[in-house]
This record gives C-alpha cells, structure tokens and sequence, in this order.
C-alpha cells in the first residue's frame, strides 16, 4: 500500500497554497536532482500529496523564509505517479535530495544500490530528533543497525470507515468478524448500496484485505517466511484460504460494481462511501484527512464511523495486529553535497514534529509519530477519531508495514498484479500461490 502516505483526492486549498510556496521557491534548486541547486545549502524534495501535505508545505515555507541560501524546493505528486519517477529518479542518480520513503523493501533496495546516506552518525548533533519517536515507526528505516530515513508524517493504520446513515437505514451494525461482514452484504445490497467502495484500480487498495486475512488466520509468522524466502512460503494455507474469502466477499457482490476501473489518487472510493453509494471503504486513517477537507459537511455531521478490521473464526492471529504505514519518512540522497545534507538535516530537527508542526498535523486530523502527543489528541475537535486511532497503534503487538513497500519494488509489482487477477476472478487461489511461490 503505497503507505502511505497514501494518494489523495485533489484539494484547492492546498493546491493553491502549494503553488504559492513552489513559485516563492523557484530560484531553488531545480527538480532533477540534488546537483541542480542555485546556492551551495539548497536543497530539493518530493513528497506526496497527501492530508499532510499543508503542514509539510507550511513548514517549508516557514523555513525558507529564514534561510535564504539554504531553501528546499518541493514538488509533490500523487503516489501512483511518483513511484515510477523515484525509481528512475533514483536509478540516473538525479533523485530529490529529500527522498519520500515508506521504508521496508523499497528503501532496503535503495540502500543495497548505496542511494541514500547513513543517517546514523547525526545521532550525536540531533539526539532529540532520533529520541522523539515512537519505536515502531522507526523499525522499518532501519537495517543492520543503522538508520536510513526519518519519519515525518502521521501514523497510519489501515481500518474500515463506514456510513452510519447507510448502515441505519438498513438496520444493521459494523461487522465485528468475518462472518457478519458476509451477512451484510446481501442486506445492504437490498438498498441498491454496494457494500465496499474499492480502488481496485490503483491495485494496492485491494492487498489490505489480503494482508489482514492472512494474518487473522495464520499469524504475522505467515508473512515473514515470505520476507525471509522460504521456499513454498507463498502456498501456505493462511494464504490460500484468504484468497478464497477474498473470492467468496466478490462473487456475493461484496463490492462496487465499478471497483477495477476505480482510481485511489482521485478520491472516488471515498466519495462512493460518504456519498452514500456504499457502505464501507477498507482504507488508510490518513482518508480522514482527505475527507475533512473533500467532505466537510460529511465529517461534521457525524455520520462517519470506524472499526477495526474484522476478525475471522479459528484464525489463530492476533486481532489487535495492523497494517498500513506506520510513518513515511525522508531518506537522504547519498548524492547530495555536504552542504545540501546540512540543510534539510537542520530542517528536520528544527521544523519537522516539532510544537506547532505537530498541533498542525493534529488540527488537520492526524497522528504524530512521537511520543507523549496522548494529551494533545484529547484537545482536538477530531478527539474521538485520533483517539480510536492513536490506541489502535498503542494497542498493536505488531505494526506490519504494508506489503508492496515491505517487499522489493520487482516482487510488489508482481504481487500486485497477480492479487489483481484474484480479485477478478481470473487466477484461483491456488494459481496465485504458485505464480508467487516462483518469485521466493
């Protein structure tokens, strides 16, 4: 899941902000790479557009206000787009000097290529930067005890929303387990409501529900004989029986008649949901964001509720276990110059999480990555939503990174590509265990 953060419907406040802050930086360093800068200390970013892409802006605009020979130059892109362009960026040496990172497989391969720098030795001139963060949310920068990438944004665990007034109207509650969510179906499809919205064209939508049914059935061990290439990993019977279900919840019509040929960056599963054209939508907690500023009136009316994944019968899986991302975070290139990595280290230990970029990230619906923000949560008009949200990451004995971004950029590829036949109809459980046993 291209955890993240995530993609994210079009939004004119921040874009018009966004514009605003790219021509104030336009005598920065140009968008190629970090060897473009006008100044020794500028530096380049790219992240995504995302619900904390505001704060992030602010920050950036705030910063280069006070240092006019040090300033970065963003550029944002829906994560459908930038995927492809950081890897080329990354393969020609012409990436971003701030590289925008889920961590896992991806940032593992950009450090076995030697394409993002130890972030390790600054330990010393940042201690509070590196002590500020909850552990999980570093976990996945870290590899052979050295860190690679700072995290940035919020927490983001993946859980169902749904349309309390669609589920009223129709008598019935939020599933608690597998089964009810099974029975829902046939009832709300009786309203003419899909019962799940799905971004199946975006493809990685749909490997949430692969990631928490075979964890709910077999444990997170399931998953990391995949890590570790175990042959035959991939044919595990948790995986094929999540298949299965997976199968079972489409053909019972379980999702939106359009789900393959709808976009994630647009927001359209979204809208289907809070619209009242479908029940639920599986997504990220960053889809609050979105849908504090795409549908306001929806957020304040108090008809958007959340649960957490269901649980399935006889799965021997801890139900508190979650996937999603547990922060994005900014890896260093390791082309850049001395004076470029100064610039946005300073930045992210001076900027970054600190007071008011975090009341920010609050106000805007998220959940920092750091410790001791319990309190701060509780003084937000969203108080309830964080706090589902930040107890949900507390509570989790296991914080799974999602597995597109886990695995190495070739093998998520294929992952997704083979889960989207499976959602199709088109390749049995079996033939996808087979086609992914081929890549251990």
């Amino acid at each position: 899941m291209s955890t993240t953060t995530r993609p994210r419907p079009a939004r004119r406040p921040a874009a018009v902000f966004v514009a605003g802050l790219l021509t104030l930086t336009a005598a920065a360093c140009g968008t190629s790479g970090p060897g473009s800068s006008g100044k020794a200390g500028d530096a380049t970013m790219w992240a995504l557009q995302t619900g904390d892409q505001p704060v992030l802006a602010g920050a950036i605009k705030e910063w280069n206000e006070q240092h006019p020979d040090a300033r970065i130059k963003v550029n944002f892109f829906s994560s459908d787009a930038y995927k492809p362009k950081i890897r080329t960026a990354v393969g020609a040496k012409q990436a971003p000097t701030l590289i925008y990172s889920w961590g896992g497989g991806v940032l593992k391969s950009y450090v076995d290529a030697g394409a993002v720098a130890d972030l390790s030795g600054y330990q010393k001139k940042y201690p509070r930067l590196f002590e500020r963060y909850l552990p999980s949310t570093l976990k996945n920068n870290q590899f052979g005890g050295k860190t690679y990438a700072l995290p940035f944004n919020k927490v983001n665990p993946v859980f169902l929303y749904y349309n309390k007034s669609v589920f009223a109207d129709a008598g019935v509650q939020p599933p608690k387990t597998w089964d009810d969510l099974l029975k829902l179906v046939p009832v709300i499809k009786k309203k003419g409501i899909a019962p799940l919205a799905l971004g199946g064209q975006s493809k990685w939508p749909s490997l949430m529900y692969l990631e928490y049914l075979v964890d709910r059935i077999g444990g997170s061990d399931v998953f990391q004989r995949v890590l570790d290439g175990k042959p035959g990993a991939w044919s595990d019977p948790a995986v094929i029986k999540a298949t299965t279900m997976i199968q079972q919840l489409v053909k019972a019509g379980g999702f939106a008649d359009s789900f393959a040929s709808t976009p994630s960056d647009s927001g359209s599963e979204l809208a289907l949901m809070y619209t009242g054209k479908a029940a639920m939508v599986l997504q990220l907690s960053s889809q609050y964001q979105m849908m504090k500023e795409t549908a306001p009136d929806f957020i304040n009316s108090g008809e958007l509720g959340w649960v957490p994944f269901p649980t399935v019968e006889g799965g021997t899986g801890d139900p508190r276990y979650l996937v999603g991302t547990p922060a994005n975070s900014f890896a260093v290139s390791s082309d850049a110059t001395d004076a470029q990595r100064n610039t946005v280290m300073d930045f992210l230990a001076d900027k970054v999480l600190d007071k008011e970029y975090s009341k920010s990230m609050i106000d805007s619906g998220g959940v920092p990555p750091t410790v001791g923000v319990g309190d701060s949560l509780k003084d937000s008009d969203d108080k309830d939503f964080l706090g589902f949200t930040y107890n949900l990451v507390q509570k989790a004995p296991t914080f799974q990174l999602s597995w597109d971004q886990s695995l190495s950029p070739g093998l998520a590829d294929t992952l997704l590509s083979n889960l989207e036949r499976v959602f199709l109809l088109q390749m049995t459980p079996s033939q996808f265990s087979a086609a992914m046993d081929k890549t251990l």
